[in-house]
């Protein structure tokens, strides 16, 4: 029975840490601007994702992934589960994977609106005001 226990106990805390991953495939030091339509916008946990159609000059089509932040981040920036419709015009900006593989980490979208949102990270730290005794 305590062996039953301590293995449940030990299963329970390794969901989680599966449920997540690391940015450590994506290299933070280039950047893509990715101008296409949307396919499809997945607003999921843990992470929201946009599927982009990008055509180039020569007409072939890559789909790229967008990986964003949290639903719940995401609409403390301004998303919401409806700004991205498929066919949707826009600019984005992704961190490319560092095996060039076509996906990335969502930097900025500029949508048909002209509108410029982020991935959904958290707001910047606001600055504390200081008392001067």
């Amino acid at each position: 029975m305590r062996l039953l226990l301590v293995a449940a106990l030990l299963l329970s805390g390794a969901v989680p840490a599966a449920g997540h991953h690391s940015f450590a495939g994506v290299d933070r030091s280039k950047r893509v601007t990715l101008t296409g339509v949307v396919k499809e916008f997945q607003w999921n946990n843990p992470h929201a994702w946009i599927q982009i159609l990008v055509t180039d000059d020569k007409g072939r089509q890559t789909e790229w992934g967008a990986e964003c932040g949290s639903p719940n981040m995401m609409a403390r920036t301004g998303w919401q589960r409806g700004t991205l419709k498929p066919g949707d015009k826009v600019v984005a900006v992704v961190n490319p994977l560092k095996d060039g593989r076509p996906n990335g980490s969502l930097v900025t979208i500029t949508l048909a609106d002209g509108r410029v949102l982020g991935p959904g990270d958290a707001p910047a730290p606001r600055s504390i005001p200081t008392s001067r005794r």
